[in-house]
């Protein structure tokens, strides 16, 4: 790849976080373009999955298909293989050819089966907590040379860019969501503690206690009870905090 063409690959990579609906979109269009790229580079079929690893915890969440899901969860399955190894290692992990390799004999076992010839991880550097890898799928062995080992290095540097962006976004995201559902239940206790004071005329501390208590003696979340009491008043509807997006 020259430069200018790595420039509109870059380009088009920020063009899918600018319309991202979801981190599942944005992998699965990533791994369509990487794909995409592969297959002009061998001249063959190409298709890519990405694994994502976050806090001890790895698992595939994107694909060009379908079908290149289920392949890149056989290794996640057994745990062992080329994309895992290069997201432990940080380097490319060829597999050239699933008839002669002598490594992961089960794992090439289940590519054969599936008609894929040839495997390829290439991981991506993401924050400290997380990692990544492009995992490419050829119907045929030998395609993956030195020079598409080298284009699959340099679509992972950019395309590691891309993904870190999305996973802070994704994160940041999360975050605003908990914070909205954590403030939104704090709002229907409130107006359950309310209502109880003026029922009793007590402080909101006592009013606290006894909607706490019925949530022990009914076993039964203390928002559920407050949200069950507001209802009752006020008839059914959603009590939620107010924010200014």
């Amino acid at each position: 790849m020259v430069d200018q063409e790595n420039a509109g690959d870059l380009e088009e990579l920020v063009d899918l976080i600018a319309g991202m609906e979801d981190i599942k979109s944005v992998l699965d269009d990533l791994t369509a373009f990487a794909a995409a790229t592969m297959t002009t580079t061998t001249g063959m079929p190409i298709e890519c999955a990405v694994t994502l690893h976050r806090r001890k915890r790895t698992a595939t969440i994107g694909g060009s298909s379908g079908r290149a899901v289920v392949i890149d969860r056989i290794e996640q399955s057994l745990g062992d293989g080329p994309c895992i190894d290069a997201l432990d290692s940080g380097v490319p992990v060829l597999l050239g050819d699933v008839s002669s390799d002598p490594r992961w004999p089960e794992y090439r076992s289940a590519l054969a089966a599936a008609g894929i010839a040839s495997a390829l991880g290439i991981p991506m550097r993401l924050d400290d907590d997380a990692g990544a890898v492009l995992d490419f799928f050829a119907p045929v062995s030998g395609l993956f040379s030195g020079q598409a080992v080298a284009d699959g290095v340099r679509f992972g540097e950019m395309a590691g860019k891309a993904l870190r962006l999305a996973v802070r976004i994704a994160s940041a995201d999360q975050r605003a969501e908990n914070l909205k559902s954590a403030m939104d239940t704090r709002t229907v206790i409130d107006v359950a503690c309310g209502i109880i004071m003026a029922q009793n005329n007590c402080g909101k501390d006592h009013a606290f206690e006894l909607l706490r208590s019925a949530s022990n003696t009914r076993n039964q979340k203390l928002n559920e009870i407050a949200e069950a009491l507001v209802n009752r008043f006020s008839g059914p509807g959603d009590v939620k905090a107010y924010f200014d997006d």
